[in-house]
């Protein structure tokens, strides 16, 4: 069995169609399939290769921090973050009853 859940009896099927839909033209057909598919895979690579770079290059430059007015560079408006915010739920432990 083939991946994809094809057995022999479809590659035995699909090939005789195949020959009947292309005839002595099947040679040239194959392989200008494969050549479509192997430009694909180029073409695919290179975007994958310049995906990457791009990629690394914005990782590598330094973003400025976002500052207000105050010159807080938190980038938040007066958030304490030691106080829970009032309409939070509080966690509680199950008892051991």
């Amino acid at each position: 069995m083939f991946p994809g859940g094809i057995g022999s009896f479809e590659m035995v099927l699909l090939g005789v169609v195949a020959v009947m839909l292309f005839g002595g033209r099947l040679p040239e057909v194959a392989r200008s399939l494969g050549q479509t598919y192997g430009q694909f895979r180029k073409g695919l690579d290179e975007l994958k290769s310049n995906f990457d770079q791009e990629m690394e290059a914005s990782a590598n430059t330094d973003l400025p921090a976002i500052t207000d007015e105050s010159g807080d560079d938190s980038g938040y408006d007066d958030v304490d973050d030691e106080e829970p915010l009032p309409d939070t739920p509080q966690f509680s432990p199950p008892s051991d009853d």
